[in-house]
């Protein structure tokens, strides 16, 4: 079987992607040929981020995913400027490790407002464009706090157990347009992000709860994100892909045998 990773001139939008996994997969499908758009809000690392990519013609926007204006003025500078979307990777995204009780309103407001509604936002916006086009590729991150529970993971949990959600329902309804959606679960990646919200405790009891032992890494990630992208995952829709060294097929951990 031959695996084809050629982007040659593809069209892919990065949410997120100046830093962390977006930016990871931003650099791996610049490697295979896509014409990279970076979305962030976060404009210090522009220069860096576009000076990864391999790929000309590139273009870096600064996005609020959560306010609706801000998406559809980004999705317009794109369509202006290349008139398609083949691929969004929404990777955009907040958290914060914080106990359910002590989860203020304006703190689960911002993380369901950027995690979730945000994710509806730029999925929406691409999908009209893909529906024109009959053609599409939108892989969005969830994580593995969407689908077991966590502590100090009431907001962040909620807002990714609804991208997991949307990705089933958008998988249905964008199947006859020749799109696919699907979503990653990452678990413990050492990110920018999880360096916020993982405190010293909190490392020490993922790390054992993780059959392979360690975090993973934004490049781990993407790799699996450029999958579901690729024509190599065409049948492939609705689904949720784990990216967790084992953590959600995992029981009880304890010291076995190791062979040599």
């Amino acid at each position: 079987m031959t695996i084809n990773q050629n982007f040659q001139d593809k069209i892919a939008l990065i949410t997120g992607g100046a830093s962390g996994i977006g930016l990871a997969t931003a650099k791996k499908l610049s490697q295979y040929g896509a014409i990279i758009i970076i979305a962030d809000q976060n404009i210090d690392n522009k220069e860096k981020a576009m000076n990864a990519l391999q790929t000309n013609d590139n273009l870096f926007l600064q996005v609020d995913v959560s306010k609706p204006e801000s998406v559809t003025n980004m999705i317009k500078e794109i369509i202006n400027k290349y008139n398609r979307i083949d691929i969004l990777i929404h990777s955009a995204g907040i958290g914060v490790e914080k106990l359910f009780l002590e989860t203020t309103t304006n703190e689960w407001n911002k993380i369901i407002n950027i995690d979730l509604s945000g994710t509806f936002y730029c999925a929406q916006a691409c999908a009209k464009e893909m529906v024109k086009q009959q053609y599409g590729r939108i892989v969005s991150l969830a994580s593995t706090a969407g689908i077991r529970g966590g502590t100090g993971r009431a907001a962040y949990g909620a807002a990714k157990g609804g991208v997991i959600a949307l990705t089933k329902v958008m998988a249905v309804e964008l199947a006859q347009y020749n799109i696919t959606v699907n979503a990653l679960a990452p678990g413990a990646i050492e990110t920018e992000l999880v360096a916020k919200m993982h405190s010293a405790e909190t490392r020490k009891v993922y790390k054992a709860s993780i059959p392979m032992n360690r975090y993973g890494t934004p490049e781990e990630t993407a790799n699996a994100a450029i999958f579901l992208a690729s024509d190599n995952a065409k049948y492939i829709t609705g689904q949720i892909l784990g990216v967790d060294g084992g953590f959600l097929s995992a029981g009880i951990i304890h010291g076995s045998k190791k062979y040599d």
